[in-house]
């Protein structure tokens, strides 16, 4: 069974612009990458799961952000590693600067023996719609083309 993720994807209208909140993952791994790197906040869940709690959860986790919705469901997307995602649209409004994370811990360096902790998101961001096709996952761009068509109809 492929492993199961929920997230929301945050947006707000400036103007005439549409712009999505994205996150970048933290630990080293992702520390020296960019483009193709940031996602919405996400998380796993189980199947017997709601996936909009777990979405809402991760939010929470991810940034110390809540949003009350409504939400709008998208399509759900497979990722390159197989992994489904879930996401739901919502319009809403914060300071990326001031996210607060959980964190996770690892052994770093690999085989190192010392153990280290890194938060779950190390930064967060408002982009334009163009900007963030850049930044986000390739398996995540297709929740930013079909907002961008809700919105435009």
């Amino acid at each position: 069974m492929p492993r199961l993720s929920a997230g929301l994807l945050l947006y707000r209208r400036t103007g005439v612009a549409i712009e999505v909140f994205l996150v970048h993952p933290g630990g080293p791994f992702w520390a020296k990458k960019d483009l193709g790197a940031w996602s919405i906040p996400k998380g796993e869940y189980q199947p017997d799961e709601d996936p909009l709690a777990a979405a809402k959860r991760e939010l929470e986790e991810e940034t110390g952000l809540t949003v009350a919705g409504p939400f709008t469901p998208l399509d759900p997307v497979r990722q390159a590693g197989g992994k489904i995602v879930a996401a739901w649209a919502a319009e809403a409004d914060c300071d990326a600067t001031a996210i607060r994370s959980n964190t996770f811990k690892m052994q770093w360096p690999p085989n190192s023996g010392k153990w280290q902790e890194f938060p779950e998101v190390d930064r967060a961001e408002w982009f334009t719609l163009q900007a963030a096709r850049e930044k986000i996952l390739a398996g995540q761009s297709l929740f930013l083309d079909e907002l961008e068509d809700r919105l435009m109809r």
